[in-house]
């Protein structure tokens, strides 16, 4: 059967299935090991935000809707990251109730040889092919991804209900 309705776009379509399908396989399993802590493509992904917002300052649960999972798996994996000494919970100052999560010196060690490592292996490739495009057409493909996202998590919620 000729699958009409995607047009021009199959290709891209079926690459992105086939990507998220890999993806999908190996999200939680602790597979990396960095001195002696193995770490799942979820933990690290965690690692990454919580980091990059100590400069945004964005809340838990904001982290968490960026990442695109719920705030119970967000709070899942932060334990787990808290376990293996690469996260911190520290109540904030005047309200014991409030927490925030830091990166500890070992995470910030463990995400500096993960991501030198991924970048290698993974993103170096798809960096040179998104080289060929201007900024404008990136940004478009980036805009694409998202509309995708967005409908495939408002399929999620009405799941739910």
């Amino acid at each position: 059967m000729k699958l009409d309705w995607m047009g021009e776009y199959r290709g891209v379509v079926e690459a992105l299935i086939h990507y998220c399908n890999i993806y999908a396989g190996v999200y939680r399993i602790e597979k990396m090991t960095y001195r002696d802590v193995r770490y799942s493509y979820a933990q690290i992904q965690v690692l990454e935000y919580l980091l990059e917002n100590e400069e945004r300052g964005d809340n838990m649960c904001s982290i968490a809707r960026r990442l695109g999972i719920t705030r119970s798996n967000f709070t899942k994996i932060t334990q787990r990251l808290v376990q293996k000494g690469l996260v911190e919970k520290k109540s904030l100052p005047g309200c014991r109730r409030d927490l925030c999560v830091e990166v500890t010196p070992f995470g910030r060690e463990l995400y500096e040889d993960y991501s030198k490592g991924v970048f290698l292996r993974h993103f170096s490739s798809m960096f040179e092919e998104l080289e060929k495009l201007t900024p404008e057409a990136r940004a478009y493909v980036r805009d694409a991804l998202m509309a995708a996202m967005h409908s495939a998590n408002k399929d999620r919620s009405d799941d739910s209900k």
